[in-house]
């Protein structure tokens, strides 16, 4: 094989393609994965991993991640650090654009998952990292002893908002409509209601997060109607997430209205050669369990891509 076109190239190296990478290389079909951020994905920045088999007592997300990324090097795969801005299609070749160079393979693996998203409020974008944070695990550790506010009514929004509760001292969870979290999850956040610990605002908006000389003081809400002021030290948001499919604005790949990868029964895109798994596929589960098993699923879907290569 030319040393220049690899067999295989994934496009991010979460769980999903670390998954895929591990079953690829134990046949012997040279895999590269290329990362721009955190190996592991949003897996590797979440505080506990709950439910997935095999670890009735959970696991750090970040644990997790380092056992998959080892697991695939074990067997051959190799993990670069480099941003892929576009995906051409060449016929025979597919080719990634990566840090501004451009890398042939023979298949391509798009698995760049999804990320936080955004709720567009002013003082979000301004106080980003000192004050407004979308990651619990990594900043949770500065409020100790702090009131928080917490944006959000879904899974994410409840287990994260149950996490804070180990380090603040008050937390206002500010729900649009209703909360739509497991009923697991709205179990303990009940727990932590009856204590005190949190406060859940149903129907309410979060209109603007406020500082002074630099540092958050208090969030503007719209309550059932009421315009009030919520005062808190930091602002977690959790809004759902937004699949990383940015690049491949001009790759003549099928996108869904919401920007998810469309796919087939075997995890193929519109243009053959070219596959999609885990979090940024349309109609993903968005959880670490089934972005794993479609991993195994579209290596499976590679190899026999590549057994017909010509």
């Amino acid at each position: 094989m030319n040393e220049n076109i690899h067999d295989i190239l994934a496009v991010g190296a979460g769980p999903s393609a670390l998954t895929a990478a591990v079953y690829t290389t134990r046949e012997d079909i040279e895999t590269v994965l290329y990362e721009k951020a955190t190996v592991g994905g949003l897996a590797a920045i979440t505080d506990k991993v709950d439910n997935y088999p095999g670890f009735p007592d959970g696991i750090e997300g970040f644990q997790l991640a380092q056992q998959l990324e080892k697991q695939a090097k074990r067997f051959g795969a190799k993990i670069e650090y480099g941003e892929v801005s576009a995906i051409k299609d060449e016929g025979r070749f597919k080719v990634a654009v990566i840090d501004g160079k451009e890398v042939k393979a023979k298949a391509v693996l798009i698995a760049t998952g999804s990320t936080y998203g955004k709720i567009n409020v002013p003082g979000e974008a301004e106080y980003y990292g000192k004050g407004v944070h979308y990651c619990a695990t990594c900043d949770g550790a500065f409020y100790k002893n702090k009131r928080l506010v917490v944006v959000g009514g879904g899974n994410s929004a409840i287990q994260e908002a149950i996490f804070l509760s180990n380090f603040a001292s008050h937390i206002d969870l500010l729900v649009r409509s209703t909360v739509k979290a497991s009923d697991v999850l709205q179990k303990k956040l009940n727990e932590l209601i009856e204590t005190g610990k949190i406060d859940v605002h149903l129907e309410t908006s979060t209109d603007e997060i406020v500082a002074i000389e630099g540092k958050v003081t208090h969030a503007k809400v719209t309550k059932k109607g009421k315009s009030m002021n919520v005062n808190t030290d930091g602002v977690f948001i959790f809004a759902g997430l937004k699949p990383n499919t940015g690049f491949l604005k001009d790759s003549g790949v099928e996108l869904d209205e919401v920007g998810f990868i469309k796919t087939d029964s075997k995890l193929e895109t519109n243009i053959p050669g070219i596959f999609a798994s885990g979090d940024v596929r349309s109609g993903s589960t968005m959880q670490i369990a089934s972005a794993v098993g479609e991993g195994a699923t579209v290596a499976h879907s590679i190899r026999e891509y590549l057994q017909n290569y010509k």
